[in-house]
């Protein structure tokens, strides 16, 4: 049996939007395997309430999540990080340069990256390749604001865009 691609989200903390997006990505598709990661994160701590009742709002959870400081080992296994900002791809970069080439944010994975074509034969692993994610300029429009410092409103308005985006990227995955 094949192993799936790894798709690991990446944000600050581990406790808002790469918690949404990977409940929101692994409900969608179990081609793929989906973690989370962060680049500041205090280990361990589960999701936060507002993250937790905004998923709930779409049927979601994720009852295990524990916060994760993304290391070496998960740059590692991964075939993709979806970072959710600027921000987050600079500081991969500085962090894990062996990761660069896998690492885009969800805006720009979702604008470019093209659907498989199956019949050219065209893997996941070489569409990835062929966005020459690790020379991209990244620029401020790619940003999903932190909800971390808002009220519960703010923690939904940012699940209905994280799930907009993360269907738009399962399209692009599979």
């Amino acid at each position: 049996m094949l192993e799936r691609p790894v798709v690991y989200f990446l944000c600050t903390g581990n406790a808002a939007r790469s918690v949404m997006a990977a409940t929101m990505l692994r409900a969608l598709v179990d081609s793929f395997e989906v973690r989370s990661g962060g680049t500041h994160t205090i280990e361990g701590l589960p999701m936060s309430v507002r993250t937790r009742t905004a998923l709930a709002r779409h049927g979601l959870s994720d009852h295990s999540h524990r916060s994760h400081q993304m290391a070496s080992t998960d740059v590692e296994n991964a075939d993709l990080v979806v970072a959710m900002e600027p921000l987050h791809v600079a500081w991969f970069r500085r962090h894990h340069p062996e990761g660069a080439p896998l690492t885009g944010t969800l805006r720009r994975l979702v604008r470019d990256l093209e659907p498989s074509d199956t019949a050219a034969g065209t893997g996941f692993g070489s569409r990835v390749a062929g966005l020459a994610l690790g020379d991209v300029d990244v620029e401020p429009w790619e940003e999903v604001v932190d909800p971390a410092s808002g009220d519960q409103d703010v923690f939904d308005r940012c699940a209905d865009e994280l799930l907009e985006l993360v269907a738009a990227l399962r399209v692009a995955l599979e």
